[in-house]
C-alpha cells in the first residue's frame, strides 16, 4: 500500500490544502500521515480524506514522521518548506529531510516536484497495484 507524508509550514499550509484539493481523487485511494496541525487543516477542508495524524511537527511530529521512513512504511515526502522564515525546529527538518535521502523516498518541497510525485506515484498504482515496495520501471 501506498503511504504518503504530508508537512507544510505555516506560511505554506494554505498551499498544502490547494494542492490536497487538486490531487483529492489520487489521495483518496492512498494511505495519508500528516503532522498535527497540517492534517488538521486538511481534514477541515477536506472531512472526507482519511488522515493519520501525528504530532505538529516542532512537538516531535517530524521525529514520528521520520521514524515512519526508517522502518519502511512510507512511500513518500511531501514537505512543503517555507524558505523564507527560520525555523526554531530547524535541525528536525534537516533530519527529515535527511532521512527521506537516505531511505531514497519520493521527496517533494514544493508544489510543481509534488505534481510529479504524485504523478509517478499514481503510475506505479496502475502498474503494481498500489505496491509501495515496487521499484519504478
Amino acid at each position: 500500500m501506498i503511504r504518503i507524508a504530508l508537512i507544510a509550514h505555516d506560511a505554506c499550509k494554505p498551499a498544502m490544502v490547494d494542492w490536497v484539493g487538486r490531487h483529492f481523487g489520487v489521495l483518496s485511494g492512498i494511505s495519508l500521515v500528516a503532522t498535527g496541525t497540517t492534517g488538521t487543516r486538511i481534514m477541515a477542508a477536506y472531512p472526507f480524506l482519511n488522515v493519520d495524524c501525528v504530532k505538529s511537527g516542532p512537538l516531535g511530529g517530524d521525529q514520528q514522521i521520520g521514524a515512519q521512513i526508517a522502518d519502511g512504511l512510507l512511500s513518500g515526502l511531501i514537505f512543503f518548506i517555507d524558505p523564507l522564515s527560520s525555523m526554531p525546529h530547524d535541525v528536525d527538518v534537516k533530519a527529515l529531510t535527511r532521512l527521506a535521502v537516505l531511505y531514497d523516498i519520493a521527496f517533494a518541497c514544493n508544489t510543481r516536484t509534488a505534481d510529479a510525485v504524485i504523478a509517478e506515484l499514481t503510475t506505479r498504482i496502475s502498474r503494481h497495484g498500489g505496491n509501495s515496495n515496487q521499484q519504478p520501471d
